[in-house]
């Protein structure tokens, strides 16, 4: 099982580089910003609390397989299953992919983190056309994926905190971010997609008196 405890941990790390370093550099480069805000929100608060549990679920991902290899014991059931590892694998290769054509959609608009005092252009095309936050679907995809391949508690913790702080980050901090921004065309746009599947979460749109 080290075989996969290994392989796990370098497609995080594969991720982790693409996802945040090399699309940072690739921002720096068009934009002149790498598009790094940081954590929003006074300490405690729900918006706080949406970045600090997202780095926690990042460091987890990688403690996983980590753990893994120090001899973390599988779920009951998982020991000796290679298709649960191999399926996790095949969405993990998924939710890497897109990811990447997520974040490329988004163009000068990607940011990690929010500042208010900042305007972007709301982005609807590609993948955000169908689902309003595409990056976050695909990275929960591929944290599920990464779990899969080393099935552990730790793992399934980390994603289980991603999940928890990916819902806060969209409810509690980018919605009405962009609510304010946008105004009527963003109560439009999330009157036709989806927050993280399509056709789920969208918000019905009231007519102006």
């Amino acid at each position: 099982m080290n075989n996969w405890a290994w392989t796990t941990l370098a497609l995080f790390a594969a991720w982790a580089v693409t996802a945040f370093g090399l699309r940072a550099a690739v921002q720096r480069r068009r934009t002149g910003d790498a598009g790094f805000r940081g954590i929003s929100g006074r300490p405690g608060s729900a918006a706080w609390w949406a970045g600090v549990l997202f780095v926690l679920a990042l460091l987890g991902g990688a403690a996983a397989p980590a753990a893994a290899l120090a001899g973390m014991p599988t779920l009951p059931g998982a020991g000796g299953s290679s298709a649960l590892r191999w399926t996790g694998l095949a969405v993990a290769l998924a939710g890497m992919a897109a990811t990447q054509v997520a974040q490329s959609g988004m163009g000068a608009s990607w940011r990690v983190g929010v500042d208010a005092a900042e305007r972007t252009d709301l982005v609807t095309a590609g993948l955000f056309a169908y689902v309003r936050n595409p990056v976050f679907t695909a990275m929960t995809v591929t944290a599920a994926g990464l779990a899969l391949m080393v099935p552990n508690a730790l793992a399934v913790l980390a994603w289980l905190v991603l999940v928890l702080a990916v819902q806060l980050q969209v409810r509690v901090v980018e919605e009405p971010y962009l609510a304010g921004v946008h105004g009527r065309a963003y109560a439009d746009y999330t009157a036709r997609a989806g927050r993280f599947v399509p056709g789920v979460g969208r918000h019905a749109v009231t007519a102006a008196a």
